[in-house]
């Protein structure tokens, strides 16, 4: 499987400037010829059920298999390979995603991954689990896609695996903290109340908040610790970010009393980035996954760059981290087409009186930081020998 960069560079070198299609018209299409989605679970046209192959990448009709609950992809009747539905899908999590009939686990790669679900028998938790989990498979399929190591912490890798903790605020004790630590990332549920979550985010004069915005920052805490930490990437991690070593509580507390330094948006992506380089790290990487995962859904729905001409000042390969890196001008083309496609994006906004689609400033500063997030998840598919090739 080819990683995501890779699949949507190549597709913006092949249609963002041309009047050929990218070839995949809406993002997934049932065999009866509608557009499915992500989430769907059955086709409304022709009520084929419908799970989402986590090797594909794709939604895909389902046809039953000779063995009770097991299913095979539609198209792929012949082959020997049976499925079965992820165990959450009859829960409130509502999960279409897929497992193989002959695996030993009965959730599905993304359902696995959940150490603490919220008390079912309250009615809002059932609720907001379904929303947190919408959120967290599309996390999780973006990893995947992008070749990143996805394993859970609970059953497969206890040393360095991923889980989550949905946690809810005791109505008279301590508030439930999103974070991150040693691979365990814990949301409040009540993120997922946007009535709640829309107060947090006025009262911390945040532009943007958002489930999924959460779930990518807090798994780039993650991919630091696996990546980057004890690695020989973390002395340009240091050049770059600057040094982790610094006291990270007097960091957010000199925050919290002082705010961010009056010229942050020169090197930031965001206010909350300037904390620390810990924080500077984890708001570039999930402004790399919006990025990434936008352009391929723009891409997939036939967008094209004629049709969201815009004028900026482009970025050149002198811009990026390693100007000499073998992706260099496709990572350019990546971020151009992103400040092109966000330009517009944000008037279509202002025209329906909403708030920005993407209500941040990519400047220079930040897209070095973005490219060398790149090199750093492009190394994962190369061998430790190729490293110094692509800019270490």
């Amino acid at each position: 499987m080819n990683p995501l960069f890779d699949i949507i560079t190549k597709q913006l070198t092949e249609v963002w400037k041309t009047k050929e299609l990218s070839g995949r018209g809406q993002s997934y299409r049932c065999t009866c010829g509608r557009p499915v989605f992500f989430h769907n679970s059955l086709c409304l046209g022709c009520k084929s059920p419908l799970g989402y192959e986590p090797n594909q990448a794709q939604v895909r009709a389902l046809i039953p298999g000779k063995e009770v609950n097991t299913w095979h992809i539609a198209g792929m009747e012949e082959t020997s390979l049976l499925w079965r539905q992820c165990e959450n899908f009859s829960s409130p999590a509502g999960c279409n995603w897929l497992v193989p009939a002959d695996d030993s686990h009965s959730l599905c790669i993304s359902c696995r991954l959940n150490n603490t679900i919220p008390d079912l028998d309250d009615e809002n938790n059932r609720l907001w689990w379904r929303v947190i989990e919408n959120a967290k498979r599309r996390l999780v399929a973006q990893l995947l896609s992008l070749g990143l190591p996805v394993q859970s912490k609970v059953s497969e890798d206890t040393s360095n695996g991923l889980m989550f903790d949905f946690l809810r605020s005791p109505e008279n004790g301590p508030r439930v903290l999103t974070g991150h630590a040693n691979g365990l990332i814990t949301l409040n549920v009540e993120e997922a109340d946007d009535a709640k979550r829309e107060k947090i985010r006025q009262d911390l004069h945040e532009p943007y908040r958002t489930l999924l915005g959460h779930f990518r920052h807090e798994v780039g805490h993650y991919y630091w610790d696996r990546l980057i930490a004890d690695t020989p990437w973390l002395p340009k991690f240091r050049e770059l970010f600057g040094d982790e070593q610094q006291d990270y509580a007097a960091a957010l507390k000199r925050n919290y009393e002082q705010g961010p330094p009056s010229n942050w948006k020169d090197y930031y992506i965001s206010s909350y980035a300037s904390v620390h380089p810990w924080e500077d790290w984890a708001e570039c990487w999930a402004h790399y996954m919006h990025v990434v995962d936008s352009l391929d859904t723009a891409l997939s729905f036939g967008i094209r760059g004629e049709e969201v001409e815009a004028r900026i000042e482009p970025f050149t390969v002198n811009d990026l981290y390693n100007p000499e890196a073998p992706d260099a001008q496709r990572v350019v083309l990546l971020m151009n087409s992103w400040v092109q496609l966000t330009t517009v994006l944000n008037e279509l906004a202002r025209s329906m009186g909403q708030p920005d689609f993407y209500p941040f400033v990519m400047t220079r500063s930040v897209l070095r930081k973005l490219h060398f997030i790149q090199i750093v998840v492009k190394s994962i598919q190369i061998s430790s020998s190729k490293v110094s090739e692509i800019g270490l």
